[in-house]
Order: C-alpha cells, then sequence, then structure tokens
C-alpha cells in the first residue's frame, strides 16, 4: 500500500513564493519517480495563515489520518504545530534557517573553526539622511578598503542574491546575468566604488567579501544513507561553470572535506541533507562559502551529478530521507 507524503507549502512568512517553488518540485519528482511506493499531497497554507488539502480547506489536527508523514518547505513553527498531533515531518529546523543570514553563519562557523571569506556589510542607502551617492559610495568603499585588500565579491544583501561564486574564474568575470542581479567583482578601488552605486539602487543592504582564489567544492551529504551516521558524496568541481563529478581532489583534500562537512552537520543539528559549498585555497585553507537544505532536483544539478558519480539516482536520497523519517 502506498504511503502519503503531504508537502506542506506557502504560509505567512517573507518565503512565500520560494517555498511554493521548492514545494512544487518536490511534489513533481515523486509523481515521476517515486509513484509506486508514495502518494505526494499538496497541503497549503495561504497567506491568511488558513490550511488546504489538495485544495480543499483542512485543520491540522485533520491530516493525522490523511498523511503517513509531511514534509516541510515553510515556516518551521509549522513543524511544531504538526508534531503537537503526532505527525511525523521532515523540516529545517529554527536554528538552521536562522544560518540563511550570511552573517549568523559566519558567526556560527567560527565557532567551530571553519573559514569564510572576510565581510563587510554596507546600510541601506538613505537619500535624505546620508551623503551624496557618489560620496557615500567612495566613503563605504575606503571602509572596505581599511578591512581587506582585493579583489571583492558585492552584491546586494538578500537571500535570492546567496549564491555562491566560482573561486577561480577567468579574468574574475562573474557568471552571465550576475551584473543585472547587482552581483559584481571589482578588482581595484574605482570599480569598487561603481559596484557600490550599482548595488544601492537596489535599496538593499550591501554584502561586500573578499573574493577567495582556489579551487570550488561542492558536497552533498545524507544523514543515514548506505549505514553511515553521514554519508558524504564525493566533491564536486566547478571549474568556469562546467561541472566536475567527481572532482579532482587528491585524498587529503577529501578527508578535509568530509571532516568540514560532518562538523557543520553535528553543529546546525540538521537531520536530513546538506550541500556544502567550499573554496580550497592554494595555501592548503578551505573557506565555506554557501550552505543548502534542500536539494535541486533539476536533472542537470550538480545534485543529480553527484548521486551519478556513487551509482545511485536522485530520487533514492528522496526515498531515503522519506523513510528515515518515519523510523
Amino acid at each position: 500500500m502506498k504511503k502519503v507524503i503531504g508537502v506542506l507549502r506557502g504560509g505567512i512568512w517573507e518565503n512565500y513564493e520560494k517555498s511554493l517553488s521548492e514545494g512544487g518540485k518536490i511534489i513533481s519528482h515523486i509523481f515521476e519517480n517515486l509513484f509506486h511506493k508514495w502518494k505526494p499531497v499538496d497541503i497549503l497554507v495561504d497567506k491568511s495563515g488558513n490550511w488546504h488539502l489538495s485544495g480543499l480547506p483542512i485543520k491540522p489536527a485533520q491530516l493525522m489520518n490523511k498523511v503517513d508523514v509531511v514534509w516541510n518547505f515553510s515556516h518551521p513553527s509549522y513543524s511544531k504545530t504538526l508534531l503537537d498531533f503526532s505527525i511525523p515531518n521532515i523540516e529545517v529546523n529554527f536554528f538552521s534557517k536562522t544560518l540563511v543570514s550570511r552573517e549568523m553563519l559566519r558567526e556560527h562557523m567560527k565557532k567551530i573553526g571553519i573559514n569564510m571569506p572576510r565581510a563587510f556589510i554596507i546600510p541601506v542607502y538613505q537619500k535624505d539622511f546620508d551623503e551624496p551617492l557618489e560620496e557615500y559610495a567612495i566613503k563605504k568603499a575606503k571602509e572596505v578598503f581599511e578591512k581587506f585588500a582585493s579583489p571583492w565579491i558585492i552584491k546586494p544583501l538578500a537571500e535570492d542574491l546567496n549564491v555562491a561564486l566560482p573561486g577561480s574564474l577567468v579574468g574574475l568575470r562573474p557568471r552571465v546575468g550576475l551584473y543585472s542581479r547587482g552581483i559584481h567583482i571589482a578588482k581595484n578601488f574605482p570599480e569598487l566604488v561603481s559596484a557600490i552605486i550599482d548595488c544601492i539602487k537596489h535599496q538593499k543592504s550591501i554584502l561586500v567579501e573578499e573574493f577567495i582564489f582556489g579551487k570550488t567544492a561542492s558536497v552533498h551529504s545524507v544523514a543515514g544513507f548506505r549505514g553511515e551516521n553521514i554519508y558524504s558524496f564525493p566533491p564536486i568541481e566547478n571549474k568556469n561553470g562546467v561541472i566536475v563529478s567527481p572532482g579532482k581532489f587528491s585524498s587529503i583534500e577529501k578527508e578535509k572535506l568530509t571532516n568540514l562537512v560532518k562538523k557543520i552537520y553535528h553543529h546546525i543539528n540538521t537531520s536530513q541533507y546538506l550541500k556544502s559549498d567550499f573554496i580550497l585555497h592554494p595555501s592548503g585553507d578551505i573557506y565555506l562559502t554557501h550552505i543548502e537544505f534542500y536539494p535541486n532536483l533539476d536533472p542537470d544539478s550538480c545534485f543529480f551529478k553527484s548521486c551519478e558519480s556513487v551509482g545511485t539516482k536522485a530520487h533514492h536520497i528522496i526515498e531515503h530521507i522519506l523513510e528515515r523519517a518515519l523510523i
């Protein structure tokens, strides 16, 4: 008999649209690959806080007899609601959600001895209170210059722009489309000023990070897979936009990356999937640049390629996560 997986999306919070998208992808993936064992149903919480199951109004307590497990792509508080009614669920906990903020992530990684690129936050420009635009940009550029040397990555500080840039770019030119999203790489002071001025147009705080040269590594990890407490897939390398899976890393580099992933996993106390992006500097230092809590289910994603590199499929990992939630 098929088990029923409820996919919880939406809710009253700022990531409403992203929740809909991520939840929708998992529904489609289960329909296409696991429908012989699992029946996905859509649980939508609208912007007014009303719950719906497959389009019909429902109370959370009524889900007890409707689903076997819920995958929560909405706010972590809804997981507590589900647990109050003894409904198993897969979640990203409150603490992990706070790490979407790069400053929070940097603070916690420092506690466990994991390096991240140095950063400087420029507050939202206020035309009525701050200096004229160019003077303000020059002033802030000088403050950045005093903190750490070029090159720099400059971007509006918003979750949807929290992309992991490669650590090695030909001519230090960012990937296609990044300029249009307000993301720049500056090699000197004038370029830094120009980038700050452009980012101000997005009416967000601005994040300036030091650009770390080196090889990039993305490590996907899953709790409990293949009998391991934390199973880490072979690191993937991104060479100027080309995914190399598995990447060309030495045994020492692989061991270091695996140990770092385990430290991150234990510190944030996640119970399912984690993707960790790193840059390996030629000096031997390794820097964390980005983490994600949901696998990318696009067929050409590095998650799919990572699965293939160890003889498994993406839907096998999804099924493992589902079954683990029922234990």
